[in-house]
């Protein structure tokens, strides 16, 4: 088996292309720019983790298990993965959040707050 490939450069930390692939059963090749996927792009230790949750089916019980690490432990990991593909991660006060600004919303659509009064709140809300 062949080398691992390297997802993000040990200069910049930018992403990696593949330039070349080759099938080693019928000797077929094909040139060109070909993207990784944010898979790929993954560190080592990302990688691994994201391995062993999959294995087990996204049981946190059983990451925890084998891996020898805590609850809180596996959540922060499982984040670090999510943030390194690319996505956001919502944390509880967003969700606070998000319910609070659905409160005032509702307050207002319902007059127990002026729009001003809801602005008002909302801006305060978004600067906490």
């Amino acid at each position: 088996m062949g080398r691992e490939i390297v997802g993000t450069c040990p200069v910049c930390d930018e992403g990696m292309s593949v330039q070349r692939l080759h099938c080693s059963h019928c000797e077929t090749s094909m040139e060109g720019h070909f993207e990784l996927s944010a898979m790929c792009r993954l560190n080592r230790e990302h990688r691994h983790f994201a391995e062993v949750f999959i294995k087990n089916r996204g049981n946190i019980k059983e990451v925890e298990r084998e891996l020898g690490i805590s609850y809180p432990t596996v959540r922060s990991r499982l984040d670090a993965v999510i943030r390194a593909l690319g996505y956001q991660v919502e944390t509880p006060s967003d969700k606070q959040n998000a319910l609070r600004r659905r409160e005032i919303l509702g307050a207002l659509s319902q007059g127990e707050l002026t729009s001003d009064e809801a602005l008002r709140c909302l801006r305060q809300l978004e600067n906490e």
